[in-house]
């Protein structure tokens, strides 16, 4: 060790965020002390972004299989049949959703840019062709002094990539909490659609293949990204800068049409991206998941610095790099195509039936360990929790009416979560590609994105109400879950499955582990009522600065099919003269509620309960509407409640809305009360009759909600809002805020 590193290894794996009795197990496993590259090795495998070691026990909960789920959790990305192509060919639906947090938070360009990347690596990996990008951003508070500067970068970095790679970005999500002023979330997915019976897996088949790696040459930058990713953040982070990988998506463009030809040829035993943890957890996953041992020659990677060494070749995470066992006699071919575009490639190592890792440089093993240790029999934990108190629910007779309806309303909907976001998603190229039918612009509760020569459609969408998880895990769980559904259904699709970024605080205090179990045991139980299995996903822990955590943010990425995209739904064309229907029940519900938030500045209560039979009843009745063409405007009732709606849709229709005053609730309960499964539809007069009497016979609650016409909110008696007043409002907070300073 000494030859190595200067300090003793003890000493170095408390550096590399290996705790003592963690070292201890490292010991007992090898019967010696590890090299300075093998203390590498074991602390970048064994950290929680890499082995899950808090959160995999309550993972397990997780209903992760259905009729069309190819692929589960445990690859690359998950795998979702849809059936028949234009062609003939059986289709496959490829997706995954990723964090890229803390390197966000240091250097916001790079950090968000590199996450697109490497969630699309995740996708094309599976021999997948990426077709679609969402984001859910989360940052601090707008008067905090990072917050314009994080934006800023973040958003750059999301639109400077993927708009190079030619992949649109379609949807999502972006919320500000002085929650997040110490470390914000950037949480990347990427969608991708692959034929059904050529799908690609990462577990080495044989002993004896060649291994093979391909694309950008490997430098210097983001050793020890995953442990960095697995550590809390404290006033010295800045100093991480060096850990944040640097992106190319001109070279990532190349690396996916290399790949899919690679694939194309036949050439393919097996193939993983280098994401976290880079050449280290791609050669060790091939290997310990296929059962066979792995040699490497590092002289012979391609590196883009001089003098490296073999820790530094192994821990660099290095963007837009593949790693690929290739059949036997198949090397030739992956030359002739790397050539042609252009990518660096070498022939670095081969498999063995050894059951270790091997690594050779300059002519010395610098690395011989077994395998098992570092994947299937790394630490698992069952770390204590302590389940968080129930919140009270607000009582409706409690005095929470506003002094002032239109003032209310237009701080609701021109507040940091609500306000348009156009200053945000104009710098998406949000159809390149040419299949985008829906997108953050059109008025519509998920994207949507044509399978190319075919009458299908994807839908997507990203979802989480941290303040719900924050006030009742379970309960706001479930939330997450149901609401992903209900954004898919309110266009009009069948939802298939979900991936889901949970992003929590540091697993080691009870309190936040109990946040963790909750919001799980929740999701899980709504992925298992809705039949919305969880098929891939990313964990993100010991999000916190100073001891100070996040809000529990378990968000969900959900993709629904369209079998045919002429029959779909959106918010943005209500005509005048048609007649509102709010489907679900109402009790007023204002807890945790942003209308409670941001009028009162509170942040209490418990949150609406989620009835998930009647999310399922309410939802299919919807989508059977949609589906048989009875129904083309339709959207979900969620932060805000109604007259958020209604607001919506007035202002992406540019036609007021007129509501029902007398609902049987008090106003402000009715108004911005957030209960959930509900949905509003706006439907000629003569269709509502038979779409009423079709709701009693499912068992669905239906009521008249008011009409569409003129140019003005109203609620009689209580505000009459004309929407260019709203609108200036809505559109307005945005590019004020990022215009502040200038």
């Amino acid at each position: 060790m000494s030859a190595l590193s200067p300090k003793p290894p003890a000493e170095l794996a408390r550096e590399f965020g290996l705790k003592s009795d963690e070292y201890a197990l490292i010991l007992d496993r090898l019967g010696r002390e590890p090299n300075l590259v093998e203390l590498g090795v074991f602390s970048v495998m064994w950290s929680e972004h890499c082995s899950y070691k808090s959160s995999r026990k309550h993972l397990a909960k997780f209903p992760t299989t259905g009729p069309r789920v190819i692929c589960g959790p445990g690859e690359n990305a998950g795998v979702v049949d849809i059936g028949d192509g234009p062609d003939g060919r059986k289709l496959a639906v490829v997706f995954k959703m990723e964090s890229h947090n803390h390197p966000s938070y240091i250097e916001p360009y790079q950090g968000a840019a590199t996450g697109v990347g490497g969630i699309m690596r995740d996708v094309f990996t599976m021999g997948a062709r990426p077709v679609a990008l969402l984001n859910a951003l989360r940052f601090g508070a707008p008067d905090h002094p990072k917050t314009r500067r994080l934006v800023e970068g973040v958003v750059a970095g999301i639109g400077g990539y993927g708009n190079c790679v030619g992949v649109p970005t379609v949807a999502g999500e972006t919320n500000f909490h002085s929650g997040y002023n110490g470390n914000i979330l950037v949480n990347a997915m990427c969608v991708g659609l692959a034929d059904a019976d050529k799908i690609f897996y990462s577990a080495a088949p044989a002993a004896g293949l060649p291994v093979v790696y391909f694309g950008s040459k490997t430098g210097r930058d983001g050793i020890h990204g995953a442990t960095m990713a697995s550590a809390e953040f404290d006033e010295n982070s800045d100093e991480k800068r060096p850990t944040v990988q640097v992106g190319d998506p001109f070279a990532e463009k190349l690396l996916i049409e290399a790949t899919l030809e690679l694939m194309a040829s036949g050439a393919v035993a097996a193939i993983q991206d280098m994401g976290a943890a880079g050449l280290t957890s791609s050669s060790v996953e091939m290997a310990g998941k296929g059962g066979v041992g792995i040699d490497l020659d590092l002289d012979a990677v391609p590196q883009r610095e001089e003098g490296m060494s073999a820790y530094e070749m192994m821990l660099s995470e290095s963007q837009e790099r593949m790693l690929a066992i290739l059949k036997p006699g198949r090397e030739a071919d992956g030359r002739r195509i790397f050539a042609k575009w252009g990518l660096d490639a070498a022939t670095i190592g081969f498999t063995t039936d050894t059951g270790r890792i091997v690594l050779r440089h300059q002519g010395q093993v610098v690395c011989d360990l077994p395998l098992a240790p570092l994947s299937d029999d790394a630490p698992l934990y069952d770390r204590p929790h302590l389940p968080p108190k129930k919140p009270h629910r607000l009582a409706l007779d409690e005095a929470l009416a506003p002094a002032d309806y239109e003032a209310a309303v237009v701080k609701l909907m021109s507040c940091p979560d609500m306000a348009s976001k156009r200053w945000l998603w104009e710098q998406y190229d949000r159809h390149v590609m040419a299949d985008t039918l829906a997108d953050s612009a059109t008025g519509a509760d998920a994207g949507i994105v044509r399978v190319h020569g075919s009458r299908k459609a994807l839908a997507v969408t990203s979802d989480c109400t941290p303040r719900y998880v924050q006030a009742d895990p379970y309960e706001g769980g479930k939330q997450v879950v149901a609401e992903a559904w209900r954004n898919l259904t309110a266009v009009g699709a069948e939802p298939l499955a979900i991936t889901d970024n949970l992003n929590f605080g540091n697993p080691e205090r009870p309190e936040i582990m109990g946040q963790i179990v909750g919001a799980i045991e929740g999701m899980a139980e709504a992925c298992r009522v809705l039949d919305f299995p969880v098929v891939s996903g990313n964990v993100s822990l010991y999000n916190e600065t100073n001891g100070v955590a996040i809000p529990p943010t378990p968000t969900v990425g959900g993709v629904g099919l369209l079998a045919d995209y002429g029959r779909r739904a959106g918010f943005g064309a209500m005509k005048a003269g048609q007649v509102l229907l709010l489907v679900g029940e109402s009790r007023g519900e204002l807890g945790a509620s942003l209308y409670l938030r941001e009028v009162f500045g509170r942040e209490d209560g418990a949150p609406p309960p989620v009835d998930l039979a009647a999310e399922r009843r309410n939802g299919d009745f919807v989508r059977g509407l949609i589906v048989s063409g009875r129904v083309d405007v339709v959207h979900d009732l969620s932060d805000g409640g109604l007259i958020a709606a209604a607001a919506d849709m007035a202002l992406a229709s540019n036609v007021g809305v007129s509501l029902d005053e007398d609902t049987g609730l008090p106003v402000h309960a009715a108004l911005f009360g957030e209960d959930q499964a509900r949905y509003l539809l706006a439907v000629a007069p003569s269709a509502v009759a038979q779409i009423a009497h079709d709701a009693a016979a499912a068992g669905v609650v239906i009521a008249q909600a008011g009409k569409a016409g003129g140019s003005t909110l109203i609620v009689q008696g209580v505000l009459s809002l004309p929407l260019e007043r709203l609108r200036q409002a809505h559109e307005g907070w945005m590019p004020t805020f990022m215009g502040a300073g200038v």
